[in-house]
């Protein structure tokens, strides 16, 4: 048989930590574990009613039913300009600075295509999410990590970066509320961050799909960086480029609306950008179907009653999930935003995140999400994912505990 040789651009993607953790759960199954997930960052909650009527009512509509080019989405992005503007105070022209996504993880994925030559630089965050190191890779570019650590508010050091590597930069990505460590940035960073993008001709690229599971009881900005305004309790990017020079948002309705299946976000920012990412876009795909960004259309100006659900819904999973591990002696910070849990991993697993997390899983059917498949800055860490209801959850720490005994 012909062996088949592929592209060296496939050589970065071959280690995947999260499908060695499917490997592990397969076993236990096989074993006859019974499975708590926490290791994936889908939302369980259902979608609201009239979204999902919008979408319906679609189905039926054969004027629907085929391709669907950028002038078909001119509702949709007109939506998700009207969303931004109410919620940042953000002037967004939906003909030139919004691009409709099949999530936002299309986005951070295909725009290193438009931004980088083989060999220049993209500075991105460690730990970060795994699609944004995939993305750059399949542009044949390189990667600098920028450590996050605790001491630090896990927000990157700007001036620890060396000019050599800025030299080579075309674009840095930012995530934040952030997965998986959870930490939100203030509004005085971004706007440090735009300045040096600026400074040094380098793309500045904010994944923001946490921007509404922020727990307001616990997220009090310091008078040092003010909530710009009262309806996000987190900023924007462009709050901090306001002329969108070098900025360029992804925003997904996975997290905000429960319609992580669905596939659809939107990319907002410079217009520039936007139409780079537009022509990638022309060359691998269409649209997405318009009954769901009719369902999108439906969630981004309707009534909002279910993103506030959602958010408490979270807020009390973690206090159970974290009281929990604080009274089996693992003290975790309660984290502000997001849907995750990011804890420091005790002595002896302090550092083999992956060891602990196969183990767990195999010996008492939790499954979680090991730092290391992160980054290396994550090592050290796991993440768990509160997409279990409380009483699960409990159960959940009640055999970590009896695995942390062993």
């Amino acid at each position: 048989m012909t062996k088949m040789q592929f592209a060296k651009r496939l050589q970065p993607l071959e280690s995947n930590v999260f499908a060695d953790m499917d490997m592990a759960k397969a076993v236990a199954i096989a074993a006859g574990r019974e499975l708590i997930d926490l290791s994936l960052g889908s939302s369980d909650l259902p979608a609201e009613n009239h979204v999902i009527d919008a979408i319906a009512k679609s189905l039926y509509d054969p004027s629907t039913h085929g391709y669907l080019l950028f002038r078909g989405t001119q509702k949709f992005r007109q939506a998700a300009a009207q969303w931004y503007e109410q919620k940042f105070s953000i002037k967004v022209d939906p003909e030139t600075e919004v691009l409709p996504l099949i999530g936002s993880q299309e986005g951070t994925a295909h725009l290193p295509l438009a931004i980088l030559n083989p060999g220049d630089f993209a500075l991105l965050l460690d730990p970060g999410y795994p699609s944004h190191v995939g993305g750059v890779y399949l542009a044949s570019g390189q990667i600098y990590a920028m450590p996050l650590k605790a001491e630090n508010n896990f927000l990157p050091v700007l001036t620890d970066i060396p000019a050599s590597v800025l030299a080579q930069s075309r674009m840095m990505v930012l995530s934040y509320p952030h997965n998986p460590t959870s930490a939100i940035a203030p509004l005085s960073f971004f706007q440090e961050a735009v300045a040096f993008c600026q400074k040094h001709n380098i793309v500045l690229v904010h994944d923001f799909p946490y921007v509404d599971l922020v727990f307001a009881k616990d997220s009090i900005p310091s008078p040092q960086s003010p909530v710009p305004n009262p309806q996000s309790l987190v900023p924007s990017i462009l709050q901090a480029d306001p002329e969108k020079s070098v900025s360029i948002e992804f925003f997904t309705l996975s997290k905000s609306y429960n319609m992580g299946g669905f596939r659809i976000g939107y990319a907002i920012g410079n217009a520039q950008l936007i139409q780079a990412l537009r022509q990638v876009k022309a060359a691998v795909d269409f649209n997405q179907y318009l009954g769901i960004l009719n369902g999108a259309i439906a969630a981004l100006t309707g009534n909002q009653d279910g993103v506030k659900v959602a958010v408490d819904t979270f807020r009390q999973r973690r206090d159970a999930f974290i009281n929990a591990l604080h009274r089996i002696g693992w003290n975790v910070p309660k984290p502000e935003a997001t849907m995750y849990i990011w804890a420091k991993l005790p002595e002896p697993w302090s550092n083999n995140s992956i060891k602990f997390c196969t183990e767990l899983v195999k010996q008492t059917g939790v499954a979680a999400s090991p730092g290391a498949g992160f980054g290396q800055a994550g090592e050290g860490y796991v993440r768990f994912a509160l997409v279990q209801e409380p009483p699960i959850l409990e159960t959940a720490v009640s055999r970590i505990a009896d695995f942390l005994k062993c």
